[in-house]
């Protein structure tokens, strides 16, 4: 199918752009285009006016500070071979290796992705992993918004329609942190059935000083294991945590759909789960405190 009939501009400068989404009715901004123009074809999505964000000055762009800031337009792949990146947020470029396929990498942009809020985004997870915060721009000023009040259900995030996403930021964990990511799907590239995240500090004592977990998948957003996350502070790492969080995910709520069973995801929960955590062990040295 061909997409249904729509205006397109072509904005240079953030502020047109924030004016045009500002100005119409049914208008769809276009960051890589490879969720969004497919949508399109299938008449899934019917924009009136398309805002092409590719010309638009001041979008893209990696900044490893105190806060790592990520403009909403960068590509994944200007991400996934970011030196500095990779040696403060490795686990950003061990999901993005899961997401599609280089060719589509090279055109995606982490905003869009994060915009699109699909179930199954690794991108999302990642965010809401770090607790990321969000800043859009209208006309009427600029919002930051929590990672984790973003997504309102299925594909709906927060962003009023009058606004773009500009930016992604959110803080480093400890030097030495443990860090691990999992996804299962049919093929790889394909939309994953299951994903599970974790990252964990531990201090001198072997003990958890501090772990966040977030699955995907399971249902319409990604989620964290925020009791388990508080239950685990002052633990030793030690197989019987990983048990412990395997089966935190395994008993959250999950959606049955024509392809897979809520029971099948909550199993794939666990396993996902306990991959990433012996990930991040294994980083983080656990040999050295036993």
């Amino acid at each position: 199918m061909k997409p249904g009939p729509f205006t397109y501009h072509d904005p240079t400068e953030l502020a047109d752009a924030v004016a045009l989404i500002g100005a119409h009715e049914n208008a769809r901004a276009l960051a890589g285009g490879q969720s969004l123009v497919p949508m399109m074809n299938f008449r899934y999505a019917m924009p009136d006016h398309l805002i092409d964000l590719n010309g638009v000055s001041g979008l893209s762009f990696i900044d490893c500070g105190e806060r790592i800031r990520l403009g909403a337009m960068t590509r994944q792949r200007d991400v996934e071979f970011s030196s500095d990146l990779q040696h403060a947020v490795p686990i950003l470029r061990e999901a993005l290796l899961n997401v599609g396929h280089r060719q589509t990498r090279n055109r995606g942009t982490i905003g869009g992705s994060i915009c699109n809020l699909d179930p199954s985004a690794e991108m999302p997870a990642i965010m809401l992993l770090h607790d990321a915060e969000l800043t859009a721009q209208s006309t009427r000023g600029v919002r930051k918004i929590p990672m984790n009040k973003f997504a309102l259900g299925f594909m709906t995030t927060s962003l009023e329609p009058d606004e773009l996403l500009t930016e992604i930021s959110f803080a480093r964990w400890g030097k030495g942190h443990g860090y691990g990511f999992h996804e299962y799907a049919r093929r790889h590239g394909d939309f994953a059935i299951c994903s599970a995240g974790v990252l964990i500090e531990a201090d001198s004592r072997g003990e958890v000083a501090r772990i966040a977990i977030v699955v995907g998948g399971l249902g319409a957003t990604p989620v964290r294991l925020s009791a388990f996350e508080a239950a685990a502070k002052g633990h030793r790492l030690a197989d019987e945590l990983i048990a412990e969080a395997a089966a935190a995910a395994s008993r959250m709520d999950a959606l049955s759909d024509a392809h897979f069973s809520a029971d099948y995801r909550r199993h794939l929960a666990g396993v996902l789960t306990r991959r990433a955590m012996k990930s991040a062990f294994e980083r983080i040295g656990v040999a050295a405190y036993v």
